[in-house]
C-alpha cells in the first residue's frame, strides 16, 4: 500500500513539474547573461492561426520589434485557425489585464464582440492585417487589398493581351483580405476578355489550393493564368500543374511578396510576380508604444505595397501607383 502512495505522489509531482514547463510564448524574457529588467507594460498578441508563413513572419516580425523595447512585454497566443478559440483567448488576455491588445483576426463577425469587450474595459485594441465589424478598436494597420487585388487585375490584363483564361484560387471568403483581394481583381480585369473558367475558396493554405488546381486541370484542358490570393496558394497550383505537365503553358500570380518565399519563387522561374502583402507587425508594436506612452495614433494606417518581377526584383521590386513613402491617415 505504501508503495502505491509513494508511486502516485511520484506521478503528481512529474505531472506538477510537465504542465509547469507549458507556458504561453513571451518577449521580455531575461537573456543569458543580462540583468533582467521588469518590463512595464505587457502585451497580448492574439494571431490567428501559424499554419501559414506569412503569418509566422507576422510574429517574427512582432518578436524582433519588442525584443528593442525592454519595458514591454508581449504574450502570444496562437488560435490555429479556430475562431471560437481564439474569441476565447482574447477573453483570457482581457481577464490577465493586459495593457494592450494586438489582434489578427480570423474572421471579421466572430471575432468582433470579444475586440468590442476589450475596448469597451479600456484596452486599447490594434487589429493587425484583417478587419473586424464596426468601430469599436484603437487603430487598424494594414495594406489595402482592395487596391492589391486590382493592380494583380491590372498586371494580369497587361500580361495576356487583355484576353484569356484565368483560374481564381481564393483565401478565405469569410476574410475581409479574401473578400477584397478578389473585389479589386474584378475590378482590375472589368472592360476587358480576361475569363475567370474556375474558382474556389483554398482558405490560404498550400495543399487545399494544390487540391483545387487538381480539379481545374482535370476540368479544363487551356489555362493561360492561375491567380492565388497569396503565394502558397500560388506554389500549390505550380506544383498541381508541373505533376501533370502542364506547368510550363501557364503563369502562375500571387501575393505576399515574403523575402524567403514569393520573392523566391520569382527569382526560381516559379512565379511570375508576386505582389508585397507587408505583415504590419514591426509598425504594431511601433504603434503600441506610441498608445502606450499617451499619444494619439491615426485610427487606420494603410501600408504600401511592391510587385516583384523577374525583371525588378534584383532591385527590390516596384513600388504601386502612389503607395512609395505612403504616410499615416
Amino acid at each position: 500500500m505504501k508503495k502505491l502512495v509513494y508511486l502516485a505522489m511520484l506521478l503528481m509531482g512529474l505531472l506538477v513539474l510537465f504542465s509547469g514547463c507549458q507556458k504561453e510564448e513571451t518577449t521580455g524574457e531575461a537573456q543569458p547573461g543580462k540583468e533582467k529588467i521588469k518590463p512595464r507594460w505587457t502585451i497580448g498578441m492574439s494571431q490567428c492561426n501559424l499554419g501559414e508563413p506569412w503569418r509566422v513572419q507576422m510574429n517574427l516580425d512582432i518578436k524582433n520589434e519588442a525584443a528593442k523595447h525592454p519595458e514591454i512585454r508581449v504574450v502570444f497566443k496562437d488560435a490555429q485557425n479556430d475562431s471560437l478559440r481564439q474569441r476565447a483567448q482574447i477573453e483570457e488576455f482581457i481577464n490577465m489585464g493586459v495593457d494592450l491588445l494586438i489582434v489578427s483576426p480570423k474572421e471579421a463577425a466572430p471575432l468582433t464582440p470579444p475586440v468590442a469587450a476589450a475596448y469597451d474595459r479600456g484596452i486599447p485594441v490594434i487589429v493587425l492585417d484583417r478587419r473586424v465589424l464596426g468601430d469599436k478598436y484603437t487603430c487598424f494597420i494594414g495594406a489595402d487589398n482592395k487596391r492589391i487585388g486590382r493592380a494583380v487585375g491590372e498586371w494580369v490584363v497587361k500580361r495576356l493581351g487583355g484576353k484569356g483564361k484565368v483560374v481564381e484560387l481564393k483565401g478565405l471568403m469569410t476574410s475581409t483580405p479574401g473578400q477584397e483581394r478578389h473585389s479589386g481583381f474584378r475590378e482590375g480585369i472589368k472592360g476587358s476578355e480576361i475569363e475567370v473558367i474556375f474558382e474556389a475558396d483554398m482558405k490560404w493554405l498550400e495543399p487545399e489550393a494544390r487540391k483545387e488546381m487538381e480539379s481545374a486541370l482535370a476540368r479544363f484542358r487551356r489555362i493561360d493564368l492561375v491567380y492565388a490570393h497569396n503565394d502558397p496558394g500560388a506554389h500549390g497550383a505550380y506544383l498541381a500543374a508541373k505533376a501533370a505537365g502542364r506547368e510550363k503553358e501557364i503563369i502562375f500570380v500571387g501575393i505576399d511578396g515574403l523575402p524567403h518565399e514569393g520573392q523566391v519563387y520569382v527569382q526560381q522561374g516559379i512565379l511570375e510576380a508576386s505582389f508585397e502583402y507587408p505583415t504590419g507587425g514591426k509598425e504594431a508594436i511601433q504603434v503600441a508604444l506610441e498608445i502606450l506612452n499617451g499619444q494619439k495614433v491615426p485610427r487606420e494606417i494603410k501600408l504600401p505595397s511592391r510587385v516583384f518581377t523577374r525583371e525588378n526584383i534584383d532591385r527590390g521590386g516596384e513600388w504601386l501607383e502612389d503607395q512609395k513613402g505612403e504616410e499615416r491617415k
